[in-house]
């Protein structure tokens, strides 16, 4: 393989082979293709773009430059769900259990929050002892006996996207549709699933802005996972507003505690069904029983305890994890909320602590907001739009510039 020749041939507009990329991502794993020479080829594919089969080749490359999970000859049909991202999008802490119900499994590998989204690990370590790393052995095993995990990407899953990410991320490459495709699908495909459900975010507070950008991401990445044997659906959801009444990590652990008691905001209620009945064998009635009879809420303290987790924990974690400083933020006018800007919303809940400026920051789990009045309903003059918890009045005082600018009451 020489390198140049296919930087050049992707540079002028063709089209790669299978054992082309193949080879390229096998020697760029192995440390054989130097950091210059695969960036110059990622702007190369940022340019010029990739067909279908250029990026499940890619895709399948990046999936087997590490370990794909294996499972036990006739276990039940695995199923999952990826989300692009959103404020306040806590679906995979109901929507795991909820599944595991429907006698599948769910091998669900998670990440951390990125930019002004939040990240499933972060909210899951808000529960004390809580445990995102378990080893292969332990995870097949907690599969067999309760049919679901939730845990993080090791670093034998998919090693060629880490590295490859990190030179994209310096570059000038990461809006790649082709390339952001194949890092999404490579691990998520190396659960080695049946079904996957897209859940393609488009909005202030997602990463594609408009419903064309979101539509044209969920089309690439379904027929990549089509093409690699996957049966594939997609749901394309808003993300101007946060969803359900909760931003910020233990405070949506705990309203997700309160959706599996059977209560909890019919937004967030909303969109996890509509995501179930896409790759459950099971109705939308009775997949809204189980969230309403307690299945779903027995089978994630199944989860929580078999990670390590402390069970009792779970109904008094927002008070576990209290904030020091508590305020709400008053409409200023009687009327109806117009708008409660997600992005606002996200970027505040950053700068409170509940999220990363930097790649080693810690995560404060009891920052955040709750109560928040969604778009359409009524309010009243002093009437709180949300409460803030945040680590002092200085922080609060921050923030609230950003939140009003976000808000709106017509």
């Amino acid at each position: 393989m020489h390198v140049p020749s296919l930087i050049e041939k992707k540079r002028d507009g063709a089209e790669l082979s299978a054992d082309e990329i193949g080879s390229l991502i096998a020697a760029f794993t192995r440390g054989e293709v130097a950091d210059y020479q695969m960036s110059a080829w990622a702007m190369a594919v940022f340019f010029r773009g990739m067909t279908p089969q250029e990026t499940q080749h890619l895709t399948t490359s990046m999936m087997r430059s590490g370990r794909v999970l294996q499972y036990p000859a006739g276990s039940p049909s695995k199923v999952d769900k990826h989300s692009t991202g959103g404020v306040g999008d806590k679906v995979s802490l109901v929507l795991a259990p909820l599944l595991a119900c429907d006698d599948v499994w769910v091998p669900m590998i998670s990440g951390r929050g990125l930019g002004i989204t939040g990240g499933t690990l972060d909210k899951l370590e808000s529960i004390p002892g809580f445990n995102v790393s378990l080893d292969e052995q332990r995870a097949m095993q907690q599969l067999e006996r309760i049919g679901v995990f939730m845990i993080g990407q090791t670093a034998d899953i998919c090693p060629a996207d880490k590295k490859l990410y990190a030179l994209r991320d310096v570059t000038g490459t990461v809006p790649s549709q082709a390339l952001i495709v194949a890092s999404i699908m490579s691990k998520k495909l190396a659960e080695n699933l049946d079904r996957l459900v897209l859940d393609v975010k488009f909005g202030r507070g997602a990463f594609m802005k408009t419903r064309a950008e979101a539509e044209q991401l969920a089309h690439s990445m379904t027929e990549v996972g089509e093409l690699m044997g996957v049966g594939m659906s997609c749901l394309l959801s808003a993300m101007d507003e946060p969803l359900g009444r909760t931003v910020g990590n233990a405070l949506e652990v705990a309203e997700c505690v309160e959706i599996l008691q059977g209560g909890g905001p019919e937004d967030l209620i909303t969109l996890i069904l509509d995501l179930a009945v896409k790759v459950s064998s099971a109705s939308r009635d009775g997949l809204a029983a189980w969230l309403a009879d307690g299945s779903a809420w027995r089978k994630f303290v199944q989860m929580v305890e078999a990670q390590g987790g402390v069970a009792a924990s779970l109904e008094q974690l927002a008070a576990f994890h209290r904030a020091p400083c508590v305020q709400p933020v008053l409409a200023e006018s009687s009327g109806t909320v117009a708008k409660m800007d997600a992005e606002a919303i996200g970027r505040a809940s950053v700068l409170l602590g509940g999220g990363r400026q930097k790649a080693d920051d810690v995560v404060d789990f009891a920052v955040g907001f709750s109560q928040l009045k969604k778009v359409g309903e009524p309010v009243d003059a002093g009437e709180p739009l949300m409460m803030v918890h945040a680590r002092s009045d200085a922080a609060f005082e921050a923030v609230l510039p950003l939140l009003r600018s976000g808000m709106e009451v017509h």
